[in-house]
């Protein structure tokens, strides 16, 4: 099957996860919402996954609304805060190097009169939190930062925004997209200070199609969709009970083995940064990545798009940047500020607990095959 290292994409589903579903689609198949005994065992099981879940989270279980992916979570979170704050004023503050699903629906805010103010990055895809504090402003109703970049896996300062808002009495909600750091990194929204909070089950061994979002209680979001009672009335539609019972059983796989996942995900990757600039003296660390599963580098002067297909080609999946955007330059990569040279080469490698050493071997030895190929063609 080749060598996955693009677990930032998407991640194998779990054999937990897997036995899970299998159960509820054969088993516990019922619709929760039935009024007899089928239905009943489905809504008890839904119930069980809903609290392993919110218990992975760190929240209560009814602060959780069970959505398809984490591109619905943060539109329902982004059209929720700015309704629920219309009345306040019409300013928003965001990242430059957001996933797309929160960047794309701000534009169309900006075209229905919104003004979004863009906090860019250093070279390393930090963002400075005194950016935020003079962008506060007494009108602004929404702050957007996410907890994990996708594509540099820096950690942003969210817990310093929630303070900042708070410091600066501003009415403004504060939502984060957590999709990178769910399990991946130490936080409950509580902590972070959070509002609104975006989870995806693909990024945890979860199948696709699963996501939550995750309301502190008291704030009040008009539900996307109009239907049944489902999910406290606020995301109607029959349960997608097999993929919740995956996630859930995912999370508690994951929560099990939390620190051993998580030193086994940093080991592969700082062995996999310092065999790569010991053999490659010429390529850049773009990012080092705070987070245990990713960071970029650069093989200057050699496409990415190059890269990615003569790696795929030997059987090894790495990206160039995030694969909702496959094919268009990374704008994420752009706002660093580094060198358009350097930036043509990058490639997103993204761990998982299964990496291993070799497989970074097998990656940087690559790497320097394609490089020495290439010279030697002129």
């Amino acid at each position: 099957m080749g060598i996955y290292l693009d677990n930032a994409a998407t991640t194998r589903v779990c054999p937990e996860a897997a036995q899970a579903a299998l159960e509820v689609m054969t088993e516990a198949f019922g619709n929760p919402s039935s009024g007899y005994a089928f239905g009943a065992q489905a809504a008890e099981r839904l119930s069980a996954d809903r609290a392993a879940v919110a218990d992975a989270l760190g929240c209560l279980p009814e602060e959780l609304v069970f959505t398809s992916c984490g591109t619905e979570g943060d539109n329902w979170a982004i059209r929720g805060a700015v309704e629920y704050g219309r009345r306040k004023g019409k300013h928003i503050i965001t990242t430059a190097i957001e996933h797309s699903a929160v960047l794309e629906p701000l534009r169309e805010l900006e075209g229905q009169g919104y003004d979004v103010t863009y906090l860019r990055p250093d070279r390393s895809g930090h963002i400075d939190i005194a950016g935020l504090e003079a962008a506060l402003r007494p009108d602004t109703v929404l702050v957007s930062m996410m907890l994990v970049n996708n594509e540099l896996g820096t950690i942003l300062p969210v817990r310093e925004a929630a303070q900042a808002i708070r410091r600066a009495g501003s009415p403004a909600l504060l939502h984060t997209d957590a999709v990178q750091g769910f399990l991946k990194v130490p936080f409950t929204p509580e902590e972070l200070g959070a509002d609104l909070l975006t989870i995806s089950g693909h990024k945890v061994r979860a199948p696709k199609g699963i996501g939550a979002l995750y309301i502190r209680k008291g704030v009040k979001l008009k539900p996307l969709l109009r239907g049944g009672g489902q999910e406290g009335g606020l995301r109607p539609g029959t349960e997608p009970t097999a993929q919740i019972a995956a996630l859930a059983a995912a999370c508690r796989a994951w929560a099990e083995h939390r620190e051993d996942y998580t030193n086994r995900m940093s080991d592969t990757k700082n062995y996999f940064l310092e065999l790569l600039e010991a053999t490659i003296p010429d390529a850049a660390v773009v990012s080092r990545g705070d987070a245990p599963h990713i960071c970029a580098v650069s093989l200057p002067g050699y496409p990415s798009e190059m890269l990615v297909r003569e790696l795929s080609d030997r059987g090894i999946c790495v990206s160039s940047g995030s694969a909702c955007h496959r094919g268009k330059p990374s704008h994420v990569f752009a706002a660093t500020g580094r060198p358009k040279r350097e930036l043509m080469g990058t490639l997103r490698v993204s761990f998982c607990p299964d990496s291993t050493r070799e497989e970074a071997k097998v990656l940087t030895e690559a790497l320097t095959e394609i490089k020495n190929t290439r010279i030697a063609a002129g």
